[in-house]
């Protein structure tokens, strides 16, 4: 089963039914930090969503723990890619999409055209 990384742009993409992300629902495994969670929530939040708790509580299932080592990584690619302001928790998602084998899945265009991304409108 392929495997994708879901960022918070895409997380939300899907929330509110963009079809470019549709392939994601079904029949894929994915995965995220609960950092890219917290954004998410937040996002919920000041868009004034009804119930964003219940949203949370069903995409914990597919948490994924960040690890020194990933946090480590991330830091030298953001690091590396300055010039992009890419923010902290973009960057540890990417590094353990690449860790994972998993595709990076955002529509952030600061990842256009990056390795391993699979970039959504």
């Amino acid at each position: 089963m392929e495997l994708y990384f879901l960022d918070t742009y895409a997380l939300y993409e899907l929330f509110v039914g963009n079809a470019g992300y549709k392939r994601f629902e079904k029949g894929v495994a994915v995965i995220t930090t609960r950092l890219n969670l917290m954004e998410f929530y937040y996002t919920l939040l000041r868009t004034g969503v009804e119930n964003p708790d219940l949203y949370y509580e069903r995409l914990l299932n597919v948490i994924i723990e960040v690890s020194d080592k990933n946090i480590k990584d991330a830091m030298r690619f953001r690091l590396r890619n300055k010039l992009k302001n890419l923010s902290y928790v973009d960057a540890i998602g990417y590094i353990i999409a690449l860790d994972k084998n998993a595709g990076f899945v955002t529509g952030d265009v600061q990842f256009k055209d990056v390795e391993g991304v699979v970039f959504v409108k």
